[in-house]
């Protein structure tokens, strides 16, 4: 099958996607695939290929900083000139696949699903309009709250634009909360907050890039994430922290975090996460044809919350994802190759 992969891109998560993208090339190419590597935001978007099956291609390591917000906007121009039109475009519609290893931004929040939608190219992954409810995390929350899953008081905040609303200081003042951008991933500009005098901090830092924050309780139990892949529940990982935070340099470098699969808790607990899961993907939308991680975090008695759920989970040799496939016994290719035979069965 000839399939090009779309990595890099234009979010905060931009390593990590080039990362799994060259992870993909890799498992596909030993699957027999023809594979073609594309960062639509690079200045030369074809990164390599054709490549056929038996070429040896390099992977590549995750930085220890994001891309900087100067960058990210260079990198946005570019990607949107490259899929409106030209020859990424046309190398996307002559694909017999699209692999997104897109991890956040316009990756997960839709756009780029639309605009296949559009050009009438098939894809991995859930649909655009599952991305978009799934990428926002207060939405997402309350699509969850609704559907009966356990979520947390969580209260959204634009620094650059309002005060400090009263739910805010309210929160702050209750004890220690977690602010977080409601539309980005790997855990970037997370801010623990356990006084109301660090809130005018944290306005300080966001204000210049107009985001908008979601705010919540700190959660201090046990941290846990389950994949879903297709119909499949996979087993339940437990994230055991060395930091305070599970931040994007603990996610991405060694040693700062120990990721445990399957996670070492009782049976009846496990089923639950997984339950949950499932119910988490189902709610926003999820079908057979897609994947999903939901995370986890326990509140101080022990139950879980579900914190957000993840369209394109990262697939780099350290992510989460293939971790919990080889806890159900499958190989990384084995992974890959279920993700092609979920979009184009």
């Amino acid at each position: 099958m000839r399939i090009v992969i779309l990595c890099g891109g234009e979010s905060s998560e931009r390593d990590v996607s080039l990362a799994s993208g060259w992870s993909v090339a890799r498992a596909l190419l030993e699957r027999g695939h023809e594979v073609v590597l594309v960062d639509p935001a690079a200045a030369v978007p074809v990164l390599a290929g054709p490549l056929h099956p038996g070429d040896v291609v390099d992977g590549v390591a995750v930085g220890k900083e994001p891309p900087s917000l100067a960058d990210r906007h260079q990198l946005r121009g570019r990607m949107h000139a490259a899929l409106t039109g030209g020859p990424v475009l046309e190398l996307l519609r002559g694909a017999e696949l699209v692999f997104l290893a897109l991890h956040g931004g316009w990756g997960e929040d839709g756009h780029v699903q639309a605009l296949l939608e559009m050009a009438g190219v098939r894809f991995t992954g859930a649909d655009s309009a599952v991305c978009a409810a799934a990428w926002h995390k207060g939405r997402a929350q309350a699509v969850l709250g609704a559907a009966g899953l356990p979520v947390a008081e969580r209260v959204l905040w634009r620094p650059g634009v309002s005060e400090v609303p009263q739910d805010v200081k309210r929160l702050a003042a209750a004890g220690p909360m977690v602010a977080k951008p409601v539309a980005d991933g790997s855990s970037v500009s997370v801010y623990r907050v356990d006084s109301p005098s660090q809130l005018a901090q944290v306005a300080a830092e966001v204000h210049s890039g107009d985001v908008e924050l979601l705010v919540e309780p700190f959660l201090p139990g046990r941290e846990f994430t389950v994949a879903v892949v297709g119909d499949q529940v996979l087993p339940v990982i437990e994230i055991e922290l060395t930091t305070p935070m599970f931040d994007y340099t603990a996610k991405y470098q060694p040693g700062a975090v120990s990721e445990v699969c399957p996670a070492r808790v009782p049976a009846d607990f496990a089923s639950r996460l997984q339950e949950l899961a499932l119910r988490a993907h189902g709610a926003l939308g999820f079908g057979g044809d897609a994947y999903s991680r939901t995370d986890f975090r326990c509140d101080a008695d022990g139950e879980p919350m579900c914190l957000e759920v993840n369209t394109l989970p990262g697939l780099t040799a350290a992510s989460l994802l293939p971790l919990a496939a080889a806890g159900a016994d499958w190989t990384y290719p084995d992974l890959i190759q279920r993700i092609v035979d979920l979009a184009t069965r």
